[in-house]
């Protein structure tokens, strides 16, 4: 990891960019197969997934038989595992149910605000080298407590043509309605525009790499929605000389292995922290499975030397990271004065793989320093906000010169008249 010593604060954001390409390298790539998957639907993915994942399958839609086939190759113990997660997020979002809210702004003039399903939702899961069947907890939970009707679920095949019992196993779980094998920006486009096989859906969920990340941002052009551009995982650290330097390694690398253009940073007011942490990223680093994925994150990663923590807090703002671990005696600072991250993990013994996981709390999170606007995946992303009102005659006759006047204002005749109309009645 490359150690940054006082940083001048206006090479902030040099130091502070991620490791990815930008729209415009990948951009082409994205719309070409757009193209195709909006021209020749389910040919269109059958190709790219023969072409990206090296299999052709003679359907892409996942049977009842290959579920059940799928739940009795995965542990009883990792199947109580996955419930248990499953409890503890369905508790967590549950909690973020919120009553109709109603209010007579003015006598007669009644409005209220209720939330209503998404009605058809596309998840996407990450295969590839680590299939994540914890997202589909994250997102097919709380689209299951939203009530949303349809809730498709789409997942690159391995070179067998199958997904991993495990993905396959919380889905049933958490009642996903459809399972698609396909992936990357061929899973995107064809929740975008349908196809033979593939639903079309009003709104896209799930962390990809770059090139899902583009796919989804390149859906809002067709109308389709999305929960938010979520690419490469990252991670930063702050931590002060109280910190313990193996716990903090560890979270570094439990990201690092995500893949090799995920991007972890440590910031910390003590420079032998820093060297009492690179000693241990390097040690730990030896004997992880994913050594090879990780080390390349690790390239790109950096451990930065500040004065203090204002400063520090100051930095890590601007750099708005995904997942944000506080190790340090003065926490009640940074829990109190950070604007920019996607979820925050305090203390010691609060490691980002609890959120991942089990805690409660949603791991589909916005990265890139997308949190300086977006919220990480929540019940309420599941839901649409609708606007109801109804006015009395009393109500009318109490706000209609307001209308009146100010459409008039904006020279808009129409929306005058219509209130008009009703005066003259009401005043008979």
């Amino acid at each position: 990891m490359k150690i940054i010593i006082n940083p001048n604060r206006n090479d902030w954001f040099e130091i502070l960019k991620r490791p990815t390409q930008t729209v415009g390298d990948i951009e082409d790539t994205v719309t070409g197969i757009f193209s195709e998957v909006s021209k020749t639907g389910d040919v269109a993915i059958k190709a790219f997934t023969n072409k990206f994942d090296g299999v052709s399958l003679e359907s892409n839609v996942v049977t009842s038989k290959e579920i059940e086939r799928a739940i009795q190759q995965v542990p009883e113990k990792l199947q109580n595992a996955i419930r248990l997660a499953k409890q503890n997020i369905e508790v967590f979002h549950k909690a973020q149910i919120t009553s109709k809210i109603s209010i007579e702004t003015a006598k007669g003039v009644h409005c209220w605000q209720e939330k209503r399903p998404i009605q058809k939702v596309g998840l996407y899961i990450p295969g590839g080298t680590a299939p994540l069947f914890s997202t589909v907890l994250m997102l097919a939970v709380p689209a299951q407590i939203a009530g949303c009707k349809d809730i498709v679920l789409c997942s690159p095949p391995n070179k067998r043509g199958e997904l991993a019992p495990e993905i396959l196993f919380a889905a049933q779980l958490c009642g996903v309605t459809k399972i698609i094998k396909v992936g990357g920006i061929q899973a995107i486009a064809g929740l975008t525009f349908g196809t033979e096989t593939i639903p079309q859906v009003y709104k896209i969920f799930g962390p990809g790499n770059q090139f899902v990340t583009v796919a989804k941002q390149l859906a809002t052009k067709y109308g389709v929605a999305i929960d938010m551009p979520a690419g490469p995982s990252e991670l930063l650290v702050v931590a002060d000389k109280t910190a313990n330097a193996s716990y903090v390694a560890s979270d570094l690398l439990s990201q690092a292995e995500h893949g090799i253009d995920s991007q972890v940073i440590m910031v910390s007011t003590s420079k032998s922290l820093i060297d009492e942490v690179s000693e241990e990223v390097t040690k730990q680093l030896e004997v992880l499975p994913r050594k090879a994925i990780a080390e390349k994150a690790i390239a790109n990663s950096k451990l930065i030397y500040v004065e203090n923590d204002d400063l520090a807090l100051e930095l890590i703002n601007e750099y708005g990271p995904e997942h944000f671990i506080i190790c340090a005696k003065n926490e009640d600072l940074y829990v109190d004065g950070i604007n920019n991250a996607g979820s925050v993990f305090i203390g010691d013994y609060t490691p980002e793989s609890a959120g991942d996981y089990a805690s409660g709390t949603n791991h589909t999170l916005p990265t890139n320093g997308f949190s300086k606007a977006y919220s990480g995946v929540n019940l309420d992303s599941f839901l649409k906000s609708m606007t109801f009102q109804k006015i009395s005659k009393e109500g009318l006759l109490n706000i209609g010169g307001t209308i009146e006047l100010m459409a008039e204002a904006e020279g808009l005749q129409a929306h005058k008249n219509a209130v008009t109309i009703r005066l003259k009645d009401l005043k008979k």
